[in-house]
């Protein structure tokens, strides 16, 4: 498992639990605005973390710590990742999965496995926007589909979550996605923060209004709208 990152404790990534955050490298799409470039554009063998390490430091902060984050990156692009869950499984973490939807089979094996307690899943935008927001000309939207809906099915617990852009995003655009995610559990809408390691350039968050706006415009297609980052 090509693990590029560790966060050794966060309050914010798990909801509900103290947890610490393992980074993934690579992915499959090329999101301008992606906070973690590094780990999808410049990916260092220098950088690369043992798991044997980790693992090392979840056993000793048993007890203190409640649950592990996986993310990227996209980390269900790697075929050892259920290697990598059935170890944080038996040493009693509870485990969240951030993901781009990419790998529906993948998502629901885990999940069936009990190795996944939540899944965090990305929708960058509308259908009609959904490539170029992802960086991916003619980017097929089947599986994203398939994740949506198996995730709506509440097998397990779930948000969804648009990382909001002003160059990609109109409040239409976010009524348009909260329309096509109708009946979500969660969905929430994160201000773009520009970490300076982006693939693309010159983008910029929208205002505080306008976050409320495309969560009042959101309301009436899921259960629960919040924002992040206001």
């Amino acid at each position: 498992m090509v693990l590029n990152g560790f966060q050794k404790m966060t309050l914010l990534d798990f909801p509900g639990k103290v947890a610490c955050t393992l980074f993934t490298a690579g992915c499959n799409f090329r999101c301008p605005f992606c906070h973690n470039a590094l780990l999808v554009t410049d990916i260092r063998a220098e950088d690369r973390i043992n798991e044997e390490d980790v693992l090392d430091v979840l056993r000793k902060r048993a007890g203190v710590l409640e649950g592990v984050c996986i993310t990227g990156g996209e980390p269900l692009m790697h075929p050892d990742i259920e290697e990598l869950l059935k170890r944080i499984k038996e040493l009693g973490y509870a485990v969240k999965v951030d993901t781009n939807g990419t790998f529906p089979d993948r998502l629901a094996d885990l999940a069936k496995a009990g190795l996944v307690d939540y899944v965090a899943m990305d929708i960058k935008n509308r259908k009609e926007k959904y490539a170029e927001t992802a960086g991916l000309p003619g980017l097929d939207l089947i599986p994203i589909e398939r994740s949506v809906e198996w995730l709506k099915s509440g097998i397990v617990d779930y948000e969804f979550r648009t990382t909001v852009v002003q160059e990609f995003h109109q409040t239409e655009d976010i009524r348009k996605a909260a329309e096509w995610i109708r009946g979500a559990k969660r969905y929430y809408l994160q201000n773009f923060v520009d970490s300076g390691n982006l693939i693309g350039e010159n983008l910029h968050p929208v205002s505080r209004e306008t976050l409320r706006d495309m969560a009042g415009a959101a309301a009436p297609f899921v259960e629960s709208v919040s924002t992040r980052g206001v």
